[in-house]
């Protein structure tokens, strides 16, 4: 049973990357838009950071983990594979980015986040997204699927009150949740309708903001959509909010 259901995992794997090869010129030009993206970002993460003297060593300390074993460069391990037959999710879906401070912080004022909020990130990566919600008083929990990503930098987040785990997000605790963010930008809509079901077992009032894509579902109002910089590029995000009929 293992074996077919291996292959096609690959297939699907395979298709996922063609799905997202480019030309190599424009790739060129990507990766050279990324670059500046990601130079612009640190220099503005690091002065916020400094405001925060407390984040500072977390903040490093993941940064420190990107080089030393990056979610950002994910590979097809047995430990990939594993995680993703469990859940049924696809390659594609661990395809990461990341979102800057200064980004993260702008939207979470917005959808009023602050001392005495509670957010859940979703597919939290490194715990940047974390970070920000810290920086503006408010407890911060992720859940990401690969338990190695987790053990890299969940003890460099803990000295900051953050807490990262490793789980599936479809299956993550919500309760208590002022805020819930995800980036919605590689999933699919099997994993999408998964995540939804999930967000009804919040309170009503319940804030939800996602990337690149609003939630389509009855009870969620959209209160506003934002165009802003990720170190991909320019994405729209939305801010909604749970009021179930």
């Amino acid at each position: 049973m293992t074996e077919p259901l291996e292959s096609e995992s690959r297939k699907r794997d395979q298709e996922d990357m063609e799905e997202f090869e480019l030309p190599y010129f424009q790739k060129i030009a990507v990766l050279l838009w990324a670059l500046l993206v990601s130079i612009l970002a640190r220099l503005t993460d690091l002065v916020l950071v400094l405001g925060r003297p407390r984040l500072l060593r977390p903040y490093l300390g993941i940064w420190l983990a990107e080089h030393l074993r990056s979610p950002y460069r994910a590979r097809r391990s047995f430990e990939v594979v594993r995680a993703l037959q469990s859940t049924g999710q696809r390659f594609r879906e661990l395809i990461y980015g990341e979102t800057p401070l200064g980004t993260a912080l702008w939207v979470f004022r917005r959808a009023g986040m602050g001392p005495g909020s509670r957010l859940v990130d979703l597919g939290a990566g490194r715990g940047r997204v974390l970070i920000a919600a810290r920086w503006l008083g408010a407890e911060a929990i992720g859940v990401e699927l690969i338990a190695g990503h987790v053990e890299s930098v969940a003890k460099r987040l803990a000295p900051a009150g953050i807490t990262l785990l490793q789980g599936d997000a479809a299956q993550a605790d919500l309760s208590g949740a002022t805020h819930v963010f995800t980036n919605w930008l590689a999933l699919t809509p099997e994993t999408k309708a998964k995540l939804v079901e999930r967000f009804r077992t919040c309170a009503p009032g319940t804030r939800f903001i996602t990337v690149t894509h609003p939630i389509e579902a009855e009870g969620f109002i959209r209160r506003s959509r934002h165009r802003l910089l990720f170190t991909w590029g320019f994405e729209f995000v939305w801010i909604h909010e749970y009021q179930p009929g």
